[in-house]
Order: structure tokens, then sequence, then C-alpha cells
């Protein structure tokens, strides 16, 4: 081995120990695998399925506010989710949140378009398709955080929690329908 050839590998192996010591402290962004990023992508449209579905279900039934009141928290679950797919490079280019019940993963798509076909039969199945969003948003979260860095999982948390309060809010609503 040449003196040259060594020298260069001993700044390599110096630097991935300084990048790894800058990520034990907290410095430096961590990477996230391809896997992660498509959960971040899907963890960002889902927020956008509520968002979208809670948009058109109030404007069907406007006496009910629960689908008021929640479409605004799920525009800042949107946000947050964002906010995170900028931070590790998920490619977000495709989505246009201003378009309501237009999706970039097919499967979301066809989840939007069941739920609010489900939503428009009357205010009741309205009120469970609130449920069973706030139920998979919980789940789908829970399995995503898995492996995720702490600040994704942070705030993977916080959505959850506000879930919780929406499908609280969406059973009490069908309890007094």
């Amino acid at each position: 081995m040449t003196r040259r050839v060594f020298l260069g590998m001993a700044a390599v192996m110096a630097l991935g120990q300084s990048v790894f010591a800058a990520s034990k402290r907290g410095g430096g962004t961590v990477q996230l695998s391809a896997e992660q990023k498509a959960d971040l992508l899907f963890m960002y449209q889902e927020e956008k399925v509520a968002r979208d579905v809670y948009i058109v279900l109030g404007q069907k039934y406007p006496t009910a506010q629960t689908f008021a009141n929640i479409q605004l928290s799920e525009q800042q679950h949107m946000d947050a989710v964002e906010n995170m797919c900028l931070k590790y490079g998920v490619d977000i280019s495709g989505v246009n949140e201003t378009k309501i019940g237009e999706f970039v993963l097919p499967e979301l798509q066809n989840l939007y378009n069941t739920l609010v076909a489900q939503g428009s039969v009357s205010l009741i199945e309205g009120l469970k398709v609130g449920v069973a969003i706030e139920e998979k948003d919980i789940a789908d979260l829970t399995e995503a955080a898995e492996g995720m860095p702490a600040d994704v999982v942070k705030v993977f948390n916080n959505l959850k929690e506000g879930s919780y309060n929406h499908l609280a809010a969406f059973n009490n609503a069908l309890a007094s329908a």
C-alpha cells in the first residue's frame, strides 16, 4: 500500500468519524432511506386526504362544525409533514395543495374518492368517515415513525395527539347526531 493511498484512507476514516460524532451530537442532517422518504410523502398526502375530505364534507354539511374545525388542524398537520419532507429532500414537487381532491399517490387518490362517496351518503356516514380517517392516520403515523430520526418521530407523535383529539370530536358528534 502506498503512502498516498494510506493517507487518503486515513482522511476518509477521520471524516467518517467526525460525521458520526456530529450526528451523535445532533449536528448534520441524517439521510433517509428511499422507504423512509416514501413514508414521509405518504404521510404528507394522507394528511391532505383528511383535509380535503373534511373540506368537501364540510361544504356538504355546513351545520356540522366538526368538519370545518378539523380541516384547519389538518392543514397544520400537512404543513408539519411538508417541513419534514423539505428538510429530508423528499420530492413533493408534484403535490398541489390548492387542488382539492387531487393526489400524486394512486392509493390515496382511491381512498379520497371512496371516503367522499361514503361520506356524501348522509351526515352520519360523513362522521363515520371522520372516525375512519383518524383511526387510519393514527395507525399509519405509528408505523411510519419506526426507524425515523427523532425530529420526524416528534412531529408524528404530535400529529397522533391531534388525531386522537379529532377522533374524540367525531365520536362525540356521532353520539349527539
